[in-house]
C-alpha cells in the first residue's frame, strides 16, 4: 500500500501535456479542482470524466499509475460514502429499517462526493505525473512573483512545497524499508483490527522522524555546499515561454468551465 502512492512522482515524456508550460497546468489543475465542487448534476460530471479521460490519453500515463493512486484512499472513499448516504436527509425515502433510513438526498450526495474524491486525486496526480520537479518550481514560483510586492518570499514558497512533494515517494520508501526490517523481527503490521494495526504503526514513527531529519539535513548542506542562497540573482537556463499548446489547453478548460456553469444553472 505505501508503494503505491504516486503523489510526487514523475513520469518522463514528451506528450502533449508534458509540454505543457508547468503555469498553465497548475493553473488548470486548481481551476480543475475548484470545477469539480461548483458542479452539482450527474450532467456537470459528464463534462468532467471525458475532460480527465482526453487528458489521461493525451499525456500518455500508464493507467496502472492512475489505479495505484486511487488505491490508498479506497478506505476513505468508502467511509465517505457510507457517512453521507447515513447521515444526510432529504428527498423521499429509498430504504428504511428500524435503525437505517436512506434518503435520494443522501445517496445522491454519497455519489458526488466520491466522484469528487476520485477525480481530485486524479487531476492532482495528474500534474505531477507530467511535471518535474524543477518544472513545477519555476512555475510556483512565476505565479507567486507578483505577490512579491507585498514581502512574500515566493522562491522559498515554492521550493519547500517543491521539496516536500519531491520527498513524498522518497518517504514511502523508507517507511516501506522500516516496515519490511521490523516485520523480519517478529512485527505484525496486518493482524488485528483498525486501532490495533493503527497502533503498531507507532513504532515507525520514531525512526522514520529521525531518516526524515537526517535527509533534511543533508540536503541543507549540499544546498550550501553549492552556494545556494535563494532566489536572488538567480538565471535559468530554461526560460518558461507560453505556446500554441497552452493556448489551446487553456480555450479546452474555458469550454470545460463554461459547460459546467450551464450544467449547474440547467
Amino acid at each position: 500500500m505505501i508503494k503505491d502512492i504516486t503523489l510526487g512522482q514523475y513520469i518522463p515524456g514528451d506528450s502533449f501535456v508534458h509540454k505543457l508550460d508547468p503555469r498553465i497546468k497548475i493553473l488548470i489543475s486548481l481551476i480543475f479542482i475548484i470545477d469539480l465542487f461548483i458542479i452539482n448534476n450527474f450532467i456537470g460530471y459528464i463534462f468532467i470524466i471525458l475532460f480527465t479521460a482526453t487528458a489521461i490519453i493525451v499525456s500518455k500515463v500508464p493507467l496502472k499509475f492512475i489505479y495505484k493512486g486511487l488505491k490508498p484512499i479506497f478506505v476513505l472513499i468508502i467511509i465517505t460514502a457510507i457517512l453521507n448516504i447515513f447521515m444526510t436527509s432529504g428527498g423521499r425515502i429509498i430504504y428504511q429499517g428500524k435503525f437505517i433510513t436512506i434518503y435520494e438526498e443522501g445517496l445522491r450526495l454519497a455519489i458526488f462526493m466520491v466522484i469528487r474524491l476520485v477525480f481530485l486525486i486524479i487531476g492532482t496526480s495528474l500534474l505531477t505525473l507530467t511535471t518535474s520537479p524543477i518544472e513545477l518550481t519555476d512555475g510556483i514560483e512565476k505565479l507567486l512573483n507578483p505577490l512579491r510586492r507585498i514581502g512574500v518570499p515566493a522562491h522559498e514558497l515554492a521550493m519547500m512545497m517543491t521539496i516536500a512533494l519531491r520527498f513524498i515517494p522518497t518517504l514511502m520508501d523508507e517507511t516501506d524499508k522500516i516496515m519490511k526490517a521490523q516485520m523480519a523481527r517478529g512485527a505484525d503490521f496486518e493482524s488485528g483490527n483498525i486501532i490495533q494495526r493503527a497502533k503498531s504503526l507507532i513504532p515507525l514513527l520514531v525512526p522514520l522522524f529521525i531518516s526524515s531529519f537526517r535527509r533534511a539535513d543533508e540536503l541543507a548542506m549540499a544546498m550550501e555546499a553549492r552556494c545556494y542562497r535563494g532566489g536572488e540573482g538567480r538565471t535559468r537556463m530554461k526560460q518558461l515561454k507560453l505556446t500554441s499548446r497552452d493556448l489551446i489547453a487553456s480555450l479546452v478548460v474555458l469550454v470545460l468551465i463554461i459547460l459546467s456553469v450551464w450544467s449547474r444553472y440547467l
